[in-house]
């Protein structure tokens, strides 16, 4: 059963459901749906790809100057668990 609406002008107008689409058409949309998503999915990765890179410089810019992450990230976690025990009392 075909569900109806109203649209601006306030005829009524068929609205496709599910039933009323042919399997072919169906196939279709999900397999463009599909290829759309994958070509997504490989510009995130590119994207994610550089931020990596970056990040990676920047660690190493640190470390040359002499900063010592893994000691912050150490202090920052330990910090955590700290005022996480602080807050169960």
């Amino acid at each position: 059963m075909a569900m109806k609406s109203v649209n601006s002008a306030g005829t009524k107008k068929k609205v496709a459901t599910p039933g009323d689409v042919s399997k072919d058409e169906q196939v279709g949309f999900h397999k463009g749906a599909l290829s759309t998503l994958a070509k997504e999915r490989e510009e995130m990765l590119k994207i994610l790809s550089i931020v990596e890179q970056l990040m990676q410089m920047h660690v190493s810019a640190l470390k040359e100057l002499g900063v010592d992450l893994e000691k912050i990230a150490a202090s920052a976690e330990k910090s955590a668990k700290g005022k996480k025990l602080e807050e169960s009392l």
